[in-house]
């Protein structure tokens, strides 16, 4: 089953994440459990989890249909011990948010290198991120988000998301989340159904879609390579409305969050469903 969503706000309280969600018709939603651009947040409030467990069983969202994403001040491959050390219990805090609420997952970003370390030893950095993480809580998994390969950031190519996988310990706590904008800029073509299919067929070689827990359906402004991120409303940028209607119509794709981040919250509504109809044509 196809689950789509978007990045909606938890404005006033993580409880009304659903209900935002509910509002624009999506089977599936991402959010922050805290202001993402704060490093510390008051602890969740028995209240807060408990309203959002109620709303989540009101509206039918289970773990496997939310896709929480952490701070983006956060950067587990930092260079600096004291910047790492600020990152890292960062990150602990928003694992234990996701674990305190039920959530089965968390979105990151792997972190940059700065230029000022080589970039194998940031990553080094950040898979030991992820193990000091996992083993502080439990039933949380790890989700890496590929990046576009802007300046430092790590994690752009398939190759650098491997390498993360293969050093966690606990592979059964750690997957990926493929923005379709960011595989884009970062030279990995979706224009055609053809070239999804090279295109996630290397990821699987690579990768494997084992490790597939979300991905997030933006197109891109910018050309194919470009390394910047700039996101798109679908279909209206250089990746086109194929890849999504190849996303949408592929089982492989199936029973994890497929989000949006597109640019205008206004279009969501119809952008979510013109994927469902995409889905309905399989």
């Amino acid at each position: 089953m196809k689950f789509f969503g978007a990045h909606v706000s938890a404005a006033g309280g993580v409880e009304n994440a659903p209900r935002n969600a509910g509002k624009i018709g999506a089977t599936a939603f991402a959010l922050f459990t805290k202001n993402q651009r704060q490093w510390s947040a008051a602890p969740l409030t028995a209240a807060q989890i408990g309203g959002f467990g109620a709303a989540c069983a009101e509206l039918g969202y289970a773990p496997a249909q939310i896709l929480p994403h952490d701070s983006y001040l956060i950067n587990l491959g930092h260079p600096e011990p004291e910047a790492l050390a600020k990152s890292r219990g960062a990150f602990f805090d928003e694992m234990a948010r996701c674990e305190a609420l039920g959530l089965d997952r968390l979105n990151f970003h792997p972190g940059s290198h700065l230029n000022r370390i080589a970039p194998e030893r940031s990553l080094d950095l950040v898979a030991e991120s992820i193990n000091l993480a996992l083993d502080r809580t439990r039933g949380v998994t790890a989700v890496i988000e590929n990046t576009a390969g802007q300046g430092s950031n790590l994690g752009s190519s398939f190759e650098q998301l491997a390498y993360l996988i293969e050093r966690v310990e606990d592979r059964s706590r750690v997957g990926v989340c493929i923005d379709t904008c960011h595989a884009f800029a970062a030279g990995y073509d979706l224009r055609t159904a053809e070239a999804c299919d090279r295109t996630f067929a290397e990821f699987d070689r690579i990768v494997g879609f084992r490790y597939l827990r979300g991905m997030h359906l933006n197109d891109a402004m910018k050309p194919l390579g470009s390394r910047v991120d700039r996101h798109a409303p679908l279909g209206e940028g250089q990746i086109g409305t194929e890849c999504f209607r190849y996303i949408a119509r592929d089982a492989r794709f199936d029973d994890m969050p497929l989000i949006l981040e597109t640019p205008d919250e206004e279009r969501w509504p119809e952008e979510i469903a013109l994927l469902k109809a995409f889905a309905g044509e399989r």
